[in-house]
């Protein structure tokens, strides 16, 4: 049976739109264990852990920041939205939990969260890796 011009255009438009759709929906996420670096600076450890979500100019616009279940927050503009002043303690919290942020999923975030929230020997460590990174993007502030 041979199907005329216009059913037959109708099938291949069909069966574009159902590949476009199942391409669409086969993007795959990368996830990478986090690994520690040696450096205790604000910026080092905002390029290593925060920039995949939070974009390296921290507007919130990273690589990752699609796969989180609401967006990243833009982090140039915490000070600005708490009257002029620049949130740390908040951001503190942010980072190490206890109760997490919608947008990390879980109590602390999910891919780093051990590094800054080290214990024994090892938790002044992760104490300065949270307090450089609070400080840091405290100089983003616009």
């Amino acid at each position: 049976m041979l199907l005329r011009p216009q059913y037959l255009i109708s099938v291949m438009l069909i069966g574009l739109g159902g590949w476009v759709a199942a391409n669409a929906q086969t993007k795959v996420i990368k996830e990478v264990p986090a690994r520690m670096i040696n450096s205790l600076e604000g910026k080092d450890l905002y390029n290593q852990y925060c920039a995949v979500c939070h974009g390296v100019d921290a507007k919130g616009k990273g690589p990752a920041a699609e796969a989180l279940k609401k967006p990243a927050t833009d982090l140039t503009q915490l000070a600005a939205r708490n009257s002029g002043k620049y949130p740390e303690l908040a951001v503190q919290v942010s980072i190490r939990g206890p109760h997490g942020v919608l947008e990390h999923g879980t109590g602390e975030m999910p891919i780093w969260g051990p590094i800054f929230t080290q214990t024994g020997s090892q938790k002044d460590l992760g104490d300065m890796r949270v307090l450089a990174l609070v400080k840091y993007i405290g100089t983003l502030q616009k």
